[in-house]
């Protein structure tokens, strides 16, 4: 049951608003969900079953979508060689202050009751706990391209990699987390800069598609590229509380990395040239993103292409002689649920059967996030009902629950549907938020008023700007520093610069976004 927080007429089922305090309730979210928990180690969590069952919807929508562009699957070591890294000096100065090493194989007794590294098993060579792998990949990548007979190498891996986080945020920032990270190589920069995009687009409709999460895809400044990169293109997604994240990444490495690793291949007038190659990610993030763009004061609303279950049964149960009839009613309901299908695929149905009140398992449901819930009483069984309750519109004008009794052919015959429009609905909630809260700023002064201390939800500005480089660059970097903000990314959809950079004062090529992130 809702132990909660009045708003109005209708009692929340958390403990804290996003009005009140959204950092607070996106952590009241994640516990109350059930999505995870801490671990013991800092920076790193225990993913629960719900919100795994989220990260593997994930992986199976997005892997086939990767598959589907003619890459495959692949796995790497943990361990990479400090050596590797010492290769390509950008990328280990990106990195430094973030790796994990491992010195020794071997613990010891301490003689107190206590273990320590042995001295005598200390190791040749350090070696990095994974935070990310061009460096051990492009070693692979130099032993199997020879000749431009064996270009294109189209690969991705699904693992975890360590970053060892000074201030973590579970599924936002975190010492440990889940991703893929795709690699290829490629005969020319021109192929290469294109796979880079055909990748970005891959994120791009999957967050709009199966995550219902509007994103802006777009390039990303100089000083936000990834170490090494010759350009690094990025999605963005909006939060509610106006903040930035970035959802996925893309960069165009050139030759840099094959320079470094020696991916040289004989071409087909004979000569040894170098690969170039890309790379591409995204991570468990992606949930926090969906906690910070779909949630509500009562938890997590899944948008249903992700969600583990799309439909929840609870039978309502009272320990008596007719709960036998109402569980062989939820039973057949769910038989006729799973012949359904939405969004292209068999619909999801769970019948909860745990121990426990309807009340309190329908909270629960309710807070997980589940896109429709159904309960089932004595009476719903006599008439041919069920009641139903729809996760993303909770509440009836009046603040009580909107609860529909439908008939159960009605509801088996029409469910595909609902879920398709419970997707469409968060989807179009979420592009209206981030329409509304991206307006254009014409100098630097409007830039500091639009984020003056005080300004709650500011959202993201569109600027004109000259590209800067070098110490021009350096000093626009460090006026929005002071102020809390970051370039997010040049959109690629966007109209032609028309007037001159609020930075520089130059004229302008492009335009870009700037706003506050996570």
């Amino acid at each position: 049951m809702p132990v909660a927080i009045r708003t109005g007429m209708i009692k929340r089922a958390l403990p804290v608003t996003r009005e009140a305090d959204f950092s607070a309730w996106y952590q009241s979210v994640i516990a109350e969900a059930d999505l995870a928990e801490e671990s013991g180690v800092r920076g790193c969590m225990v993913i629960r079953p719900w919100g795994y069952g989220i990260w593997e919807r994930i992986q199976r929508l997005l892997d086939d979508r990767i598959k589907a562009t003619g890459h495959e699957n692949c796995y790497f070591p943990l361990f990479i060689p400090l050596s590797y890294f010492e290769k390509e000096a950008e990328h280990v100065e990106g990195f430094a202050k973030e790796m994990a090493v491992v010195t020794h194989h071997r613990l010891k007794a301490d003689g107190k009751g206590g273990l320590i590294p042995d001295p005598e098993a200390k190791l040749e060579e350090p070696l990095v706990v994974r935070p990310t792998s061009e460096m051990v990949i492009g070693a692979a990548f130099a032993r199997w391209v020879q000749s431009w007979r064996d270009l294109p190498v189209l690969i991705n891996q699904w693992a975890n990699v360590v970053r060892w986080e000074m201030r973590t945020r579970m599924f936002l920032r975190t010492s440990e987390f889940l991703w893929q990270e795709g690699h290829t190589a490629h005969a020319s920069a021109e192929e290469a800069r294109d796979e880079t995009l055909k990748m970005l687009e891959v994120y791009r409709s999957f967050a709009e598609d199966c995550l219902a999460l509007p994103v802006v895809a777009g390039e990303k400044p100089e000083n936000e590229r990834f170490p090494g990169a010759v350009a690094t293109y990025s999605i963005e997604a909006m939060m509610q509380d106006g903040k930035a994240l970035q959802a996925g990444t893309s960069h165009f490495l050139g030759t840099n990395f094959a320079s470094a690793q020696n991916i040289r291949f004989q071409n087909d007038q004979g000569e040894f040239v170098l690969a170039n190659t890309t790379s591409w990610g995204v991570s468990t993030r992606m949930i926090g993103g969906v906690i910070m763009v779909h949630g509500d004061d009562d938890g997590l609303r899944v948008p249903p292409r992700i969600a583990p279950w799309q439909i929840v049964i609870v039978p309502m149960l009272r320990d008596q002689p007719e709960d036998a009839a109402i569980v062989d009613y939820c039973k057949a309901l769910q038989a006729e649920l799973a012949n359904q299908s939405a969004l292209g695929e068999p619909v999801r149905a769970l019948l909860d059967l745990k121990f426990g009140k309807a009340a309190t398992k329908r909270w629960g449901w309710v807070k997980k996030g589940a896109p429709i819930v159904i309960e089932v009483g004595g009476r719903d069984v006599a008439g041919g009902n069920v009641s139903v309750i729809q996760r993303d519109r909770l509440y009836r004008e009046d603040g009580k629950l909107d609860s529909a009794v439908v008939a159960r052919a009605d509801f088996v015959r029409d469910a595909g549907g609902v879920l398709e429009e419970i997707q469409a609905a968060l989807h179009a909630e979420a592009r209206a938020r981030l329409a509304d809260n991206i307006v254009a700023a014409a100098d630097f002064a409007a830039i500091e008023t639009h984020f003056a201390e005080g300004v709650k939800n500011p959202g993201w500005l569109e600027v004109q700007w000259s590209r800067p480089t070098g110490a021009a660059l350096d000093s626009v970097v460090e006026r929005l520093k002071a102020l809390k903000l970051t370039i997010r990314n040049a959109p690629m959809a966007q109209a032609a610069a028309d007037g001159v950079c609020v930075f520089t004062g130059a004229s302008a090529v492009e335009r870009v976004l700037i706003g506050r992130a996570y």
